[in-house]
């Protein structure tokens, strides 16, 4: 490798390496303020940066939350191969434990849906990737039919609109909505697996 090469790496390696930092400093933010309180500003005073140069890695707001909730979805993922119907359970009363960062997927996931929204991209392969995911999830547990007669993947949106629907139910009245437990008798409502007309066959 020669001189050049060994700068250039270096530089991308540090990049690389503050850009890391950022996306840590702005999860601590939005954890303590919230969405709205997530400023610019106060990101770059956390990661020791001047505004300036945290517009150097990320030029709006939008771009940094954007990538904060690609963030989350990494250190969130686990093998589709491995997800099951009581670990989405957890993963619901985990996101319980941590309001900013389900307040912050609801706002820019509210906001996206405007043409030529910065998030809205993001989103929408999301949802493409988690309807997919959710419908094995299903298929692994009821086979090719639940026991209401819906296949895994006109059941999966519906189970994927439960999960966002009930944050929002919750952000906006915590005391009154237990996200777990509605999600629970949710489950409860799609049937044992086996246990009706979609049981597996043998």
């Amino acid at each position: 490798m020669s001189y050049g090469d060994r700068m250039s790496s270096t530089r991308t390696a540090r990049s690389e390496g503050r850009r890391a930092e950022i996306l840590r400093s702005a999860l601590e933010v939005i954890a303590e303020r919230g969405y709205r309180g997530a400023s610019l500003a106060a990101v770059a005073e956390r990661v020791g940066l001047t505004q300036q140069g945290l517009l150097h890695h990320f030029p709006t707001k939008e771009a940094l939350l954007v990538a904060v909730l690609a963030d989350r979805d990494r250190w969130d993922a686990v093998p589709s191969t491995q997800w099951r119907l009581d670990l989405l359970g957890s993963l619901v009363e985990y996101n319980a434990m941590r309001p900013g960062i389900v307040q912050t997927f609801a706002a820019l996931l509210g906001e996206s849906v405007t043409e030529g929204h910065p998030a809205r991209a993001f989103f929408t392969g999301r949802y493409g990737e988690v309807r997919a995911s959710m419908a094995e999830v299903l298929r692994a547990e009821y086979g090719e039919r639940l026991p209401n007669g819906l296949t895994p993947e006109r059941a999966a949106p519906l189970l994927v609109a439960v999960m966002d629907g009930l944050q929002y139910q919750w952000l906006l009245d915590p005391e009154s909505v237990d996200m777990p437990g509605a999600f629970r008798d949710f489950l409860a409502l799609l049937g044992e697996p086996g246990g009706g007309a979609g049981s597996r066959e043998s």
